[in-house]
């Protein structure tokens, strides 16, 4: 019988899905590989900003791990604070991430989906790392379908006043990240222009976990959004039963003959968008069907990845980017819509009352 993990931002290992024995020899040549990208092609030379990213990449080496060899798919019997019924699987792969980012020395406060507090990972409470909220396991609602999955990280930097993560805006990100676990397992990275050498622009990169699990390999030296693109991932659509606009705007893409690419995972659906270069994202809601993304752990992430990769973001309901909305707090949830600048125009024609279309 699997004992019951504990998701308290300890890191604790659980003894029957151990990823050390498979991992723990590669480490090194892991984190080599990863911050020598980043410094060498990217013009990161922030050494702590290296290490915090060679940690997330770690918790997602270990991650890719726990899922090859995670065979049940039993409940907890708890619920995150999202409502969420609360996996194994879950609670391991949060566990993960606190290890990896514990053992950098790098961050000071880390909040996730499944450990919704601002909890202490560092040496002392003075706030001199940086500040991480993540999901360990986007789209575990579809992993016992063996759909591809995700993890998504945003790192804010310290000050030099103590504050948590309250009040930050998605734009004051140092870096973003997501892991996709599917046939490979990839890490994409946003490195806002502010995190390089002086004359670098914003980048979204994705590099590979490839050489038996040894390295990383840059696999994307640059992912670009273009202005438009006739591919949409409709998150949410039950709202548009009771969302007129929604409903009119979902139509308009069927009626223009749209593809669609929805897999029910946020993470596989907008990576889709991010690989071919082109599509639309969205997820509004209604007063039957509320907002389920949450600002910290994925909206602001997510959207900065996409922002960097020259797209558009904006909230459900009003001309906002995401990156510029105040985190007030760790459990807030919000509609939007991300991706190429054209595609999120016309979602403002039809979702905005002024913008709506006679």
């Amino acid at each position: 019988m699997t004992p019951t993990p504990h998701n308290d931002g300890s890191g604790a290992e659980c003894v029957e899905h151990s990823y050390h024995v498979v991992d723990g020899a590669a480490e090194k040549s892991r984190i080599s590989s990863l911050s020598g990208i980043l410094r060498t092609q990217y013009g990161v030379t922030d050494e702590a900003l290296l290490t915090a990213l060679s940690a997330l990449g770690e918790a997602t080496a270990h991650i890719a791990v726990l899922l090859t060899n995670y065979v049940e798919h039993t409940y907890v019997g708890t619920q995150n604070a999202s409502g969420d019924d609360q996996l194994h699987l879950d609670i391991d792969c949060d566990n993960a991430v606190f290890a990896a980012i514990r053992a950098s020395g790098v961050f000071s406060v880390a909040a996730s989906e499944e450990t919704p507090v601002e909890t202490v990972v560092g040496d002392d409470n003075n706030n001199t790392g940086f500040l991480l909220g993540f999901d360990p396991l986007d789209g575990s609602s579809i992993i016992d379908a063996n759909f591809s999955v995700g993890s998504i990280f945003g790192i804010w930097p310290a000050t030099s006043e103590p504050k948590g993560i309250l009040g930050r805006t998605g734009r004051e990100q140092v870096a973003a990240a997501v892991s996709v676990y599917g046939p490979r397992t990839t890490f994409c990275i946003a490195i806002p222009s502010h995190s390089s050498v002086a004359g670098k622009d914003a980048t979204t990169l994705e590099v590979t976990l490839v050489k038996n699990r040894t390295e990383w390999e840059v696999s994307r030296p640059k992912m670009t959004l273009a202005a438009k693109g006739k591919v949409f991932a409709p998150g949410n659509l039950r709202a548009a039963n009771d969302n007129e606009a929604y409903g009119r705007l979902i139509q308009y893409w069927l009626k223009e003959r749209y593809t669609l690419r929805y897999s029910g995972g946020m993470v596989p659906d907008v990576y889709h968008s991010l690989i071919k270069g082109k599509g639309v994202f969205s997820n509004a809601s209604s007063e039957q069907a509320k907002a389920k993304l949450r600002l910290l752990y994925e909206v602001a992430p997510v959207g900065l990845l996409i922002e960097c990769a020259g797209g558009t973001t904006t909230h459900e309901a009003r001309d906002q980017s995401v990156l510029d909305i105040p985190i007030d707090d760790l459990d807030q949830r919000c509609g939007v819509c991300f991706g190429s600048s054209d595609e999120v125009a016309i979602y403002k024609q039809f979702m905005f009352p002024s913008n709506q279309p006679n």
